[in-house]
């Protein structure tokens, strides 16, 4: 298995914001140990628990790789580009979307993490980088970020290893991003997204719907704040 450099740890409280409601999308570097529990890292907020946050989305996760894609794509941006961009609780070096897998199980501090779904770009996003379709651009690129339960309290710290513990799954994130939001629906890729180990209730849901739909509902309110 690669190594994986844990670069950062960073949690938030929720902000307001004068063109849109508050969020804590806007996160810290933590320079001493903390507590993660079940809900997440100690002092870390989520603002909108319908769509952040809880036992199933504990921890954000988005690869540094990423912020050089941002930077050649979005020059005038790069001072924006800076971690933690995208309200991400770790920032690692060596690990991504294509080599990360549903269901992993990583060791982080004395805390066990699992992946339980890729993150779902929304449109606050947009608002926080000033780019209008960055949510869209997040998942036509599949640089998504995921998020985690945490199966093992414990503290954590910057200084902390982050460590493959088992690989229970063979779908990678990346796969997972493609059949959610950038393929056309199909029974047999719908039902091998839900056989993922561990995957969230909500994702659950939404692919339980679609096998029942026959169809992918519409994006257009969780990326642009539009109804469909």
């Amino acid at each position: 298995m690669h190594d994986i450099q844990l670069l950062n740890l960073f949690a938030g409280k929720t902000q307001n914001y004068p063109e849109h409601e508050p969020s804590a999308i806007a996160k810290s570097m933590l320079s001493e140990p903390r507590f993660l529990t079940t809900l997440g890292i100690e002092g870390d907020e989520q603002y909108e628990k319908r769509f952040h946050g809880g036992v199933d989305r504990a921890l954000c996760h988005y690869p540094i790789e990423h912020y050089d894609y941002w930077h050649q794509a979005y020059p005038e941006l790069r001072s924006l580009f800076v971690t933690p961009a995208f309200g991400e609780n770790i920032s690692t070096r060596g690990l991504t979307e294509e080599n990360a897998f549903m269901g992993d199980i990583y060791q982080l501090g004395e805390a066990i993490i699992q992946i339980t779904q890729p993150r779902s770009p929304c449109y606050k996003l947009n608002y926080h980088l000033q780019i209008p379709n960055l949510s869209l651009l997040m998942q036509e690129t599949a640089y998504c970020g995921w998020l985690y339960r945490v199966i093992k309290e414990g503290n954590i710290a910057p200084n902390s290893q982050m460590i493959l513990l088992s690989r229970p799954g063979n779908l990678s994130v990346k796969r997972a991003i493609d059949i959610a939001f950038n393929e056309p629906f199909s029974e047999e890729n719908t039902l091998i997204l839900l056989s993922s180990p561990g995957l969230s209730t909500s994702w659950t849901r939404t692919m339980q719907n679609r096998l029942i739909n026959k169809t992918i509902e519409p994006f257009s309110f969780r990326l642009f704040k539009q109804k469909p």
